[in-house]
Order: structure tokens, then C-alpha cells, then sequence
């Protein structure tokens, strides 16, 4: 919305209504055609609506008894002595996260960009899975939820439809579609056209990446932080992609349409940040699942629309140990009757191993930012 006023600014100009480009109006409105100020303005606006209404919502969700419920001493044993005192803390906050994003993206992004509408289509519809989810564990008062193949259903239809949309509605660029397969140190495409099979590889992506990210989500902050350093990652990305020059210098695929995505992501970050200032421990509010399936699904869609998809597995390296500890744990259950880890996911593992919350989010945090800038890294890498 507000390039608009870069819009403005050349109507007024054609009508010498701004006394010549010295004019202090005419540098005023200029400035507003710039990515990287309206990325900047996305971030401080996410950021300041995150504050603005956190404390609101904190006390709207308090009044309606929306409180998470905590897995009994029988389900989680030792666990439940660490966390039971956790039971009632409102949930259900990633409303904030996203509507902040959703915001701020509208205010700042241009509306006609289709990667953006994208990128927000699956972060709400993954979102209002979240919503769902958390309601019937509120209302049910348990931690059971929508039922895994309702869930898994929803997850692949957003994600189909959005994996569609970016192979076939979004227009190529520079003579390359995003059906395009891009791996990390080659400089060409590996599959110069994925076909109707890039609708399935971004579903995939999208499913797994949003499942990471409500796995990671069991300390107070840990998936905030995570989300945040690997979005700041992805606006460095989406920047670069839609930059001639820099993609060019790099040899990284170039997309016109991605210049707008930095100002998703840096939205993400800004939510990210104003949202940690209740979720860091002693969190006095949960995103819940309305927030973790939201920030997968905008993680997943940045990688997508800026041709890093397999980088992310670098970038999110937290989120990947913690599913991966996950699928380690059922597998060798399963297989041989024994665990791999005193608990899964892996951030309950240290928890139990004598780490206090605290020591296992922050080293958590530190990771993800170490994971980022590697995979930062990897682009000169070629």
C-alpha cells in the first residue's frame, strides 16, 4: 500500500506539483519505491503491533479461559515436574504473529506481486489449521487436537494449492520458472523444469517445514527465536534473488518478483521479535500451533519464491535435528524396542539430561543463528 505514495508522487511529478525533483516532497515520496525501506517499515510495523496488542491479547485470551493444556504426569513423567507449572498459560497467541505479519505485508508490499499473495495464502491457511487445532485441545481440555489425518490432510491441500500457484501462476523471469531445481555449490539448474512434479517437491516443503516448526515449538521462545534468525536469513535471500546484480555476481537464480519478498520475511522477524518479548521465558503467552504452522508455511514459501528450497535444510537446521529427532526416536522404537533419546524432540532430550530451559534455548538460538549465516555462506560457494 505504500507504494502507493511512490505512485503518487509520479502523478504529482507529471503535474509540477512538487517544485522539481529538489524538492523536500519530491525525496519524501521517492523513497518509497525502495525494497529495502519498505522491508525496514514492514519489520518496525510488525514489531510495534506485536507490543501493541500483546498485553491485549494476553488478558483478552485469559478472560476466555484460553490456556494451554499441559500432557499429564502419566504421558510425560519427569517432564511433567518441569513443565505442569506451565498449565493455563494463554495459547493461541501466533494470532498475533500472524496478523502482524499479514499487516504489515499489506501496508508495505506492492499488492500486485503474486509471490507475496502466495506467501501469505499458506501462512493463514496453515495458520487456521493451527487455529483449529488449538481450539478443540482447549475445548476438549487435552493435547490431542485435530486428529493426525485430519491435520496431514489440510497441511498437503494448502499445500498444493500454493505449490501451484508458484509453478504455474507465477510468471518466469530471466527465462527461468520456478519449476526450476536449484542445489546448494551448482551454479545451473539441476532440473531446468520440474514439470507438474515442482507441485508436489513445494508441498512437500511446505508440509515439512510447518510440521518442523510445531516440533521445535515446546520451550518458552525456542521456536520464536529459530524463526527469527532463519527469516532474517531468507530476506538476505529473497534480496539477492531479486536483485539483477547481485544474483548475477553470485550465480543465484534471479526472479524479478522476489524484490517484494524481503518485505515478508523482514515482517516475519519483526513479529518474531515483538512476539518474544511475552514468549521468552517465563513465557506469559504460547504461540500455539495458530503460530508454529504459520511460521513453517511462511519459512517454507520464502525458500520457494527465492529458489532456496534445499538450503533450508541448512538454514533451519534447528527445526530439522528437532523432526528428525522425532523420526530417529518412533523408527528405533518401532524397529528394535528402544530409544535413541531420553525424550523427543531433541530439546526435551537435554531438558531431561540436566540442562535448565534456559542453557537449552539459548544454545538452541545460537545454532539456528550459526545454521543461518552458513547457509548465507553457501552462496558464494559455487
Amino acid at each position: 500500500m505504500m507504494y502507493w505514495l511512490y505512485e503518487l508522487r509520479n502523478y504529482l511529478a507529471l503535474h509540477d506539483l512538487l517544485g522539481g525533483e529538489d524538492g523536500l516532497l519530491f525525496k519524501a515520496l521517492n523513497i518509497f519505491k525502495y525494497h529495502t525501506f519498505r522491508a525496514g517499515g514492514a519489520a518496525l510495523t510488525a514489531f510495534v503491533i506485536s507490543l501493541m496488542f500483546g498485553d491485549r491479547l494476553i488478558r483478552k485470551l485469559i478472560s476466555l479461559k484460553i490456556g494451554q493444556p499441559i500432557r499429564t504426569a502419566d504421558e510425560v513423567h519427569k517432564l511433567f515436574e518441569l513443565h505442569g507449572k506451565k498449565a493455563g498459560t494463554p495459547t493461541m497467541g501466533g494470532i498475533l504473529i500472524v496478523g502482524a505479519v499479514v499487516f504489515s505485508t499489506l501496508l508495505w508490499a506492492k499488492w500486485d506481486n503474486p509471490m507475496v499473495w502466495i506467501v501469505l495464502l499458506a501462512t493463514v491457511g496453515l495458520g487456521a489449521l493451527g487455529f483449529w487445532d488449538d481450539y478443540l485441545k482447549i475445548s476438549k481440555k487435552n493435547s490431542k487436537g485435530v486428529s493426525a489425518r485430519v491435520k496431514l490432510s489440510w497441511q498437503i491441500g494448502v499445500a498444493m494449492i500454493a505449490g501451484a500457484l508458484f509453478a504455474y501462476a507465477v510468471p518466469p523471469d530471466s527465462g527461468e520458472s520456478l519449476r526450476a531445481l536449484h542445489l546448494p555449490f551448482f551454479k545451473a539448474a539441476v532440473i531446468p523444469d520440474m514439470g507438474v512434479f515442482s507441485v508436489a517437491f513445494f508441498a512437500l516443503v511446505i508440509v515439512g517445514a510447518s510440521n518442523a516448526v510445531n516440533l521445535t515449538d515446546g520451550l518458552d521462545g525456542l521456536a520464536t527465536g529459530c524463526s527469527l534468525t532463519t527469516s532474517l536469513a531468507y530476506a538476505g535471500f529473497a534480496y539477492i534473488c531479486g536483485n539483477a546484480r547481485y544474483s548475477e555476481y553470485l550465480d543465484v537464480p534471479h526472479h524479478t518478483l522476489a524484490a517484494e519478498l524481503p518485505i515478508v520475511a523482514l515482517a516475519l522477524a519483526g513479529a518474531c521479535l515483538g512476539f518474544l518479548w511475552f514468549n521468552a521465558h517465563p513465557a506469559k503467552m504460547f504461540m500455539g500451533d495458530t503460530g508454529s504452522l504459520a511460521l513453517g508455511g511462511c519459512i517454507a514459501s520464502l525458500a520457494i519464491g527465492c529458489k532456496q528450497e534445499i538450503v533450508l535444510v541448512i538454514v533451519g537446521g534447528v527445526f530439522v535435528m528437532e523432526a528428525l529427532s522425532v523420526i530417529l526416536q518412533v523408527a528405533s522404537f518401532k524397529l528394535r524396542g528402544k530409544r535413541i533419546f531420553r525424550m523427543s524432540p531433541i530439546h526435551h532430550h537435554f531438558e531431561l539430561g540436566g540442562w535448565h530451559e534456559n542453557q537449552v534455548i539459548v544454545r538452541f538460538w545460537v545454532l539456528s543463528l550459526l545454521f543461518a549465516l552458513l547457509g548465507l555462506a553457501v552462496l558464494k560457494i559455487r
